[in-house]
């Protein structure tokens, strides 16, 4: 079974004793491909997973600027991020978006950074990897202002109603651990009415632990456990989850490769 998990923190300081030794397990688990998330600490650095994807050929990166880093932002930033989404190993810009749990930038300031983020990514031609939490409606408000973003909504947590706002926008919908826990009936509803074709996993990690690790510090490795919930939740196999969501993957992020094997 080959897998991609779409969405990893890789820079963490959570794995800066076991970094390589994460990844070698990753591997041994058959994640052949690993998108490691570039927001790192914010700004101004900016390239905390074009290092990681200069070192692995397996790995490929984002860059962007968090919602809770978007105070941080300057138009230097903005100017790195054109440079850096030229990267032959940048595949999208994220994670960007809107959080309104934390308030850890003001929201007026979150708002304006995702905006000049999604017109980024349109002019680089990426796909966009969306963060919100506690910020739906504001969210999918600035994404129908800009339809010519296509993406993924990281870590969907949402509902069946927010499931089918988001697919109608053409978006991709990742799923994590918490598709596993207990009481995210929700959002397995939501994940058994995604279509084969928008269907991806991601960990997160070192954050969200599924089942059966809940509680751990996350890895790419663990990805098999969501992977496997997930195939119980649409009534398929394992393998079939994993070709599907590595074909999604590679048609919306590295279309020139997506018929390579």
């Amino acid at each position: 079974m080959k897998l991609v998990d779409s969405h990893c923190h890789l820079d963490d300081h959570q794995f800066d004793r076991d970094r390589e030794p994460t990844i070698e397990r990753a591997r041994t688990a058959g994640i052949e491909t690993l998108m490691a998330i570039g927001t790192g600490g914010g700004p101004p650095d900016l390239e905390a997973a074009t290092r990681l994807a200069e070192r692995y050929p397996f790995i490929y990166a984002t860059v962007g600027v968090h919602p809770h880093d978007a105070a941080k932002a300057t138009s230097e930033s903005f100017h790195r991020l054109r440079e850096l989404a030229r990267h032959p190993k940048v595949l999208a810009i994220g994670e960007i978006g809107l959080d309104y749990h934390y308030d850890f930038s003001p929201r007026p300031q979150q708002r304006e950074v995702f905006e000049r983020q999604l017109n980024l990514a349109a002019e680089a031609g990426k796909p966009v990897v969306i963060h919100t939490r506690e910020a739906w409606d504001d969210t999918l408000a600035l994404l129908r202002s800009h339809p010519s973003n296509q993406g993924i909504m990281h870590c969907f947590t949402g509902d069946v109603r927010q499931a089918h706002q988001a697919l109608d926008l053409g978006f991709h919908l990742a799923f994590g651990g918490v598709l596993t826990f207990p009481k995210a009936e929700e959002v397995r509803q939501a994940a058994r009415i995604t279509p084969a074709d928008r269907l991806l996993v991601e960990t997160d990690s070192p954050y969200l632990a599924p089942v059966p690790m809940r509680g751990k510090r996350n890895e790419p490795s663990f990805l098999v456990e969501t992977v496997r919930r997930l195939a119980e939740v649409r009534g398929t196999s394992p393998g079939v989850i994993a070709e599907q969501t590595t074909e999604n993957f590679r048609r919306l992020c590295l279309p020139s490769n997506a018929g390579n094997r």
